[in-house]
């Protein structure tokens, strides 16, 4: 099982991402720190870093330097509420491996890690979700139905992935904010319903089933 250290202080983003990739059968070290966080890396089997940028002591910038300058080669991806092209660039050229802004969808962190450390088998043919005659191919963002590609927006993309990774289950709209929409969403908005629309119309009404009262379903 891959180990994944969260270098967060926010409380409530760190459980929201130690969550949801416990669910994915990651194991998730949380650590608020920029110090106690690059001592941990060093010494403890970690996979993989998620690193905020804005930490109480030293900023992320610092830990990655102090990383990279030991040696320690674990893949990092960044996060950050700084989404200008300088700070993404300073990121990558510190030595991270990729950069996400905040806020974001939870199902797109997921998808970095996982191509960052190739955890599902047979390589690209892993970053490929497939339900029916429908399928989403991760690494190039492209979906299609029936073997005809489909123009999906970023959101939209977002969305379905969602509910290709949980066929069959009920997803309350709550559960699909939370995956496609992040960790700063609110939980009052019809914006699901919305993109359910959307998807319907672009990649067929039959695929995704209204269950009364709980949410939506991959059928």
């Amino acid at each position: 099982m891959s180990q994944v250290l969260i270098v967060e202080d926010e409380p409530r983003i760190a459980a929201f991402i130690a969550k949801g990739l416990r669910a994915a059968g990651f194991a998730a070290l949380v650590e608020p720190s920029g110090e106690a966080a690059v001592q941990l890396a060093v010494t403890e089997p970690i996979d993989l870093v998620v690193l905020d940028v804005g930490l109480p002591d030293i900023d992320g910038f610092e830990v990655l330097a102090r990383l990279r300058g030991q040696g320690v080669t674990t893949p990092v991806i960044m996060l950050t509420a700084r989404s200008s092209v300088a700070d993404r660039v300073a990121g990558l050229q510190s030595g991270a491996d990729d950069y996400v802004p905040k806020p974001f969808a939870f199902e797109e962190l997921l998808a970095r890690i996982q191509l960052r450390l190739r955890t599902e088998p047979a390589g690209e043919a892993a970053m490929v979700l497939a339900h029916r005659d429908l399928s989403l191919d991760l690494l190039t963002r492209r979906a299609s139905v029936g073997g005809r590609s489909v123009d999906l927006t970023a959101r939209e993309f977002t969305l379905a992935e969602v509910f290709l990774r949980n066929p069959g289950q009920v997803l309350s709209r709550e559960q699909l904010l939370s995956g496609a929409w992040g960790y700063d969403f609110d939980p009052g908005s019809n914006v699901v319903d919305v993109y359910v629309r959307y998807l319907r119309r672009k990649l067929g009404a039959d695929y995704f089933e209204t269950v009364r009262g709980m949410g939506y379903r991959l059928v």
